[in-house]
């Protein structure tokens, strides 16, 4: 007898267990609409809900309602931290650790605070499977910033701030995109509209805590420039030029849109703001959107402000995924060495094989980018505790090269942050 009544109770346990439900959200499906700022964005989250028959066979319609408003805030929040393009969590790591912890995430008294605001009205409201289950979809306004402190605190991933005092944060520049023949720093000067998306851009990141490097403050700007145009086969694109020369690891270009018409006696107006982003030392695409503000009667200030903050929010995000992956290989230079042509062809040969070793030495990882008969372009991923700065590299890179080479001698071209350009003249 006692034996049934303990397998009763552990059967019966194990049944109560099974059959409580997760926090997990039902549905995890919500669509971006847009950023209203730094902090905040506004998602159409679509809830599920259930509730209990009563003895009638009958479903509890207001406990159904509760139900499928849960699961749609509990669906914005997991679109947040995990789903659409850009989620917080982007590592297989920082992911494993949320699944440790997601029950108690999802919690409704947890999931509530990010919920900055939520409509009255559903965008949709479907009865399911015979009535059983509630289908609903309503705007509401996510509290970003919240959620990423919490994650930080909860150790799933790293604060910005511990990233700072490892490596830093990417610095960042900002530049209008410049037609051939047009150089970018003229066209802040000269067109007020491509000047307000700077500042709209520069004013988000800062917001973000991040380095911003504003190019009209850079001091001797032209000469880094005119030191980079005289290398062999560096490209003819000012705007990457001048992002290397003052060493930004990314740059962000942008173009502006504004069309007006008159609604009656008013004159409306809309803006159109394309966002790219760009590894500077490769140029490599990291993310580009198109923000798009609403139609209405305002300065054309308003409507840029509103149009770049509907893009700007998915481009950050693809910038720290990327910052975040480059951060496990290291701080990244661009290394131009250049070598006299006092030297012959195979004498300049076994000198790139000599700087080509060294670099397999200092860095955890090294790619190729051009090799001429005399000009050398590497990017290397050094390690960071040994060569945070450019200096480092420079001084490294003079020993062993002119150890190697005795009638050689290593001269600094221009030393930066990203950029590391040298060459080696005969002595």
């Amino acid at each position: 007898m006692k034996h049934s009544i303990a397998t009763f109770a552990l059967v019966f346990g194990l049944a109560t267990i099974l059959s409580a439900q997760s926090n997990v959200p039902r549905s995890k499906e919500a669509l971006f609409i847009e950023s209203s700022g730094p902090s905040e964005v506004i998602l159409a989250a679509t809830g599920i809900g259930t509730a209990k028959t009563n003895w009638l066979g009958k479903v509890d319609q207001e406990e159904l309602t509760t139900s499928a408003k849960l699961d749609a805030r509990r669906a914005a929040i997991w679109f947040v931290v995990l789903g659409g393009s850009d989620p917080i969590l982007t590592t297989d790591g920082e992911k494993s650790k949320f699944a440790g912890i997601q029950e108690s995430f999802f919690e409704a008294q947890n999931i509530n605070k990010y919920i900055a605001w939520e409509s009255d009205r559903f965008e949709e409201r479907v009865k399911i499977d015979d009535g059983k289950k509630l289908r609903i979809k309503r705007l509401m306004r996510v509290n970003t910033r919240l959620v990423k402190d919490d994650l930080v605190a909860l150790g799933v991933t790293t604060a910005q701030a511990d990233l700072t005092e490892k490596m830093g944060l990417p610095t960042i520049m900002v530049l209008p995109e410049a037609p051939k023949g047009r150089y970018p720093l003229d066209l802040l000067k000269s067109d007020k509209t491509l000047k307000k998306g700077a500042e709209v851009i520069e004013s988000y990141l800062t917001a973000r805590r991040y380095d911003v490097i504003v190019p009209e403050q850079q001091e001797g700007l032209q000469d880094l420039v005119s030191a980079s145009q005289t290398l062999k086969d560096v490209e003819d694109d000012p705007t990457y030029l001048i992002a290397l020369s003052v060493g930004a690891d990314v740059y962000i270009t942008y173009n502006v849109t504004t069309e007006s018409r008159r609604v009656g006696s008013r004159e409306v107006k809309k803006a159109a703001v394309a966002v790219r982003a760009f590894e500077t030392t490769t140029g490599r695409l990291l993310g580009t959107e198109t923000g798009y503000s609403a139609e209405r009667p305002t300065m054309d200030a308003a409507v840029i402000e509103e149009g770049i903050n509907d893009a700007i929010e998915k481009v950050l995000a693809r910038i720290t995924a990327y910052w975040k992956d480059d951060l496990a290989r290291g701080l990244q230079y661009k290394v131009i060495i250049s070598v006299s042509t006092d030297f012959s062809t195979s004498e300049a040969e076994d000198i790139m094989f000599e700087v080509m070793d060294v670099f397999d030495d200092m860095a955890k990882t090294t790619k190729e980018i051009l090799m001429t008969d005399y000009t050398l372009d590497y990017l290397i991923w050094a390690d960071y505790e040994r060569y945070d700065r450019s200096s480092n590299v420079y001084r490294d890179l003079k020993r062993a090269i002119e150890k190697a080479v005795p009638d050689g001698s290593l001269r600094r071209v221009a030393l930066n942050r990203k950029l590391v350009v040298l060459s080696v003249e005969m002595e």
